[in-house]
């Protein structure tokens, strides 16, 4: 007889206890940089998350006598299930003890929710969206986790695997070094101008949020043209826009976001960097408050790390070089900010032209996540 008992989230109590888990699971985890706890709630409240109008979601704990010692989260994206013809029940939050049954019990209630919606399989880690977190980490386990990726311990990966789960998806992160600007290859400088002048595009530089939001919107639609044929794509809603620009934006200086227009001023590639708040993150430990914000505030002012987030380029101008734009202007920006290191988002490994933007610069892959697979029999 098993010493757990799986429970779903129907209290305040347990849903307390969903949130707090990986604070006692990864207390000792140095790499471990946890999310800000109102924020990760806010992406399960049907009242300030519009993507509950296309999914629904559960929350699974496992309890032992004394403790939580597992969590796990089911969601169903309707789009993806209809529109998509993917009859999939995406599982992600997953936190468990060094326990394979615990994992199972876990795994166990996704299938059985899927099942009863007539569901064919299971896939994750993964949140709603793309815009979420994804992947689960299998190698690089000595290095941070970023604001937008989570971390796991090894075990994670052979629990999923010993319950029959096989890889699905993988996403590659690296980390680049930024030349000095005495230093930065006068050929990339020259090219940028060439592409410029060949296709009449010009480079855009903000100084304010003002500034940014007319090109907000047009960017999301860009993601969606960018992504759509990536296996794991599911097109943002245009109700979703607004909550991603509440959620994300206030976390970017204007000047770490870089636009490329065509002669008649539309969008045609943009990239969305941000500082690192890795550190500051550690330090904030969930809240904002009373102090949280103050280490915030102290890496966007003064950091020499930076993160991309995203970048997104129409498609008819995929490889015609319209990315050695944006980062001859975003080189300018990190030197002038004094940023020398810079860790990518995840980009899923078929996604070569994502990677080869890295070419001209020393970088490392230093990181794998995976999305597993499982037939709901």
């Amino acid at each position: 007889m098993s010493d757990y008992i799986l429970y779903e989230v129907n209290s305040k109590r347990d849903y307390h206890a969903f949130f707090s888990f990986p604070f006692a699971l990864y207390k000792n985890c140095n790499q471990w940089v946890p999310s800000i706890t109102n924020e990760e709630k806010a992406i399960f409240n049907p009242a300030s998350n519009p993507v509950f109008e296309n999914a629904e979601a559960k929350l699974f704990l496992v309890k032992n006598k004394k403790q939580v010692v597992g969590r796990m989260a089911a969601i169903i994206n309707w789009i993806e299930v209809k529109e998509q013809g993917k009859t999939k029940v995406r599982f992600g939050w997953y936190d468990t003890i060094d326990d394979v049954e615990v994992s199972r019990l876990l795994i166990d209630a996704v299938c059985d929710w899927g099942r009863q919606n007539s569901l064919t399989y299971l896939e994750g880690p993964m949140g709603f969206s793309n815009m979420d977190k994804a992947g689960l980490l299998v190698q690089g386990y000595e290095y941070m986790n970023t604001m937008i990726t989570w971390y796991h311990f090894p075990y994670q990966k052979q629990h999923l695997e010993t319950l029959g789960l096989v890889k699905q998806a993988e996403w590659l992160e690296f980390k680049i070094k930024i030349f000095k600007a005495e230093d930065a290859p006068e050929k990339v400088k020259k090219y940028a101008e060439i592409i410029a002048k060949r296709y009449e595009l010009n480079s855009l530089e903000f100084s304010s949020r003002k500034d940014i939001i007319p090109y907000v919107d047009k960017m999301f639609d860009l993601l969606n043209k960018t992504y759509d044929k990536l296996q794991s794509f599911v097109p943002i809603q245009p109700y979703q826009v607004e909550h991603y620009k509440k959620k994300y934006f206030s976390y970017i200086h204007p000047r770490f976001i870089k636009c490329v227009t065509d002669k008649s001023g539309e969008l045609v590639a943009f990239a969305i960097t941000m500082p690192s708040f890795s550190k500051a993150l550690k330090k904030v430990n969930g809240s904002l408050y009373p102090f949280g914000f103050l280490h915030i505030f102290r890496a966007l002012k003064k950091n020499d790390r930076a993160s991309f987030y995203l970048i997104g380029i129409d498609p008819s101008y995929q490889n015609k070089g319209v990315t050695a734009i944006l980062f001859d202007s975003i080189q300018k920006m990190f030197n002038a900010q004094g940023v020398t290191d810079v860790e990518t988002n995840p980009e899923l490994e078929e996604n070569s032209a994502i990677q080869l933007m890295w070419k001209n610069y020393e970088h490392k892959l230093h990181k794998r996540r995976r999305t597993y697979k499982k037939a709901i029999s």
